[in-house]
C-alpha cells in the first residue's frame, strides 16, 4: 500500500454511543498500530471532541488526523434546511462559514496543543434544498482565504439528492462540485466514500465510474472504503449511510462493497494520496479489542488490494 491510510475511529468506537474514556484510550493507540495505518478520522461536532475535549487533547495519538465536520453538519441541517457553504440562501450560507471557521480554529488547537497534527478537512456541500455551484464556488474563495496550518481542504463528495430516490445526505451532485472547485481555482480537493456513492448511484459498478471520473478531473485527494446495502439488515435500513464493512469480512451485511469492487476502486483511483477505511463496529462489538478486530478484518482486504 502505497498511500498513507486513515482509519475513521468514531463509526467504530463503541465510546461514541456511550462516552468510555478507558475504552477509547485503549482503541486509538491500537487502531494507530495497526500495518499500514498512517492516522485517524475524527469528528467534529460543535468542538474538538463530543464529549470531552480535555481528555482528547491529552489522549489523541501523535499522528496525522481528517477533521470532518458531517455529523455537525446534518443537525445544522436537521434545523435548517437552507444551511451549508452551496447554499443560494444568504443566512444559510453565512452560517455554515461562521461554523467552518469555528473547525479551522479548533483545527490550530489541536496542531498547538498536541502532537497530532490536522492533515485533512472535509467540507460539505449542503443544503439539500437551494444548492448550487455559484454559491459553492463563492464559499470555497473564502474558505481557501483562511489559515488552515497546512491542512489540506477537500469537499466529500456525498449522496446527491435524485429525484424519484430518498436520499441520506441529499448534497450537491459530484459534477457540480468539480464545476465550482474548477471555477474558483481554490487549493481544494475531493473525497470519495465508496458507500456514499453506492446510495446515490444504487449500482456498484457505477460508483467504479464515479470514482474513475472523480481521478480523471485531476482533483481526487482521498478514496475511504465504506459499504452499503439494498436491504435492511444488522446495521439499519436500505441503503443507511451507516458504513457497512465489506462484504467478505461480514456476509450478513449484504454490503455492495465486496473484494472485487475494492480492487476495481482502487485501479480507478489511481495514485490517490490518502486512503481510507470507515467502517462501523459490528452490532456485537462491545470492547476495543473487537473494535480493532473488526477494522482489522476489512483492513486486510484493502491492502491485499493495493
Amino acid at each position: 500500500m502505497t498511500a498513507p491510510l486513515l482509519v475513521s475511529a468514531y463509526p467504530v468506537s463503541p465510546a461514541h454511543a456511550q462516552w468510555d474514556p478507558v475504552l477509547e484510550s485503549e482503541l486509538l493507540p491500537a487502531l494507530c498500530a495497526l500495518p499500514g495505518v498512517a492516522g485517524l478520522e475524527v469528528p467534529w461536532m460543535g468542538g474538538v471532541h463530543p464529549h470531552d475535549e480535555s481528555w482528547f487533547l491529552a489522549h489523541v495519538p501523535a499522528v496525522p488526523l481528517a477533521l470532518t465536520p458531517i455529523p455537525f453538519v446534518m443537525g445544522r441541517v436537521s434545523q435548517n434546511p437552507a444551511y451549508g457553504i452551496a447554499s443560494a440562501d444568504a443566512e444559510g450560507r453565512t452560517a455554515a462559514l461562521a461554523d467552518l471557521r469555528r473547525v479551522a480554529s479548533d483545527a490550530a488547537r489541536i496542531d498547538d496543543e498536541t502532537a497530532a497534527f490536522v492533515a485533512v478537512v472535509t467540507l460539505h456541500t449542503a443544503p439539500q434544498v437551494a444548492g448550487d455551484a455559484s454559491s459553492l464556488r463563492r464559499s470555497l474563495d473564502e474558505i481557501a482565504s483562511w489559515d488552515w496550518r497546512g491542512a489540506q481542504l477537500v469537499i466529500e463528495h456525498c449522496d446527491a439528492a435524485v429525484p424519484g430516490q430518498p436520499h441520506e445526505k441529499g448534497f450537491l451532485p459530484l459534477e457540480t462540485e468539480i464545476e465550482a472547485i474548477s471555477d474558483s481555482g481554490a487549493p481544494i480537493g475531493l473525497w470519495l466514500n465508496w458507500g456514499r456513492s453506492a446510495i446515490e448511484l444504487r449500482d456498484a459498478d457505477a460508483v467504479t465510474a464515479q470514482i474513475a471520473a472523480a481521478a480523471a478531473s485531476g482533483l481526487l485527494r482521498g478514496l475511504a472504503f465504506s459499504g452499503a446495502a439494498p436491504v435492511a439488515g444488522p446495521y439499519g435500513y436500505a441503503w443507511i449511510d451507516a458504513h457497512l464493512p465489506i462484504a467478505s469480512t461480514h456476509p450478513a451485511s449484504a454490503s455492495l462493497l465486496d473484494d472485487a469492487h475494492v480492487h476495481a476502486a482502487l485501479a480507478a483511483a489511481g495514485d490517490v494520496p490518502w486512503l481510507g477505511v470507515k467502517v462501523a463496529r459490528r452490532p456485537d462489538d462491545v470492547t476495543a479489542q473487537d473494535a480493532v478486530r473488526t477494522v482489522v478484518r476489512n483492513l486486510d482486504v484493502v491492502r491485499a488490494a493495493a
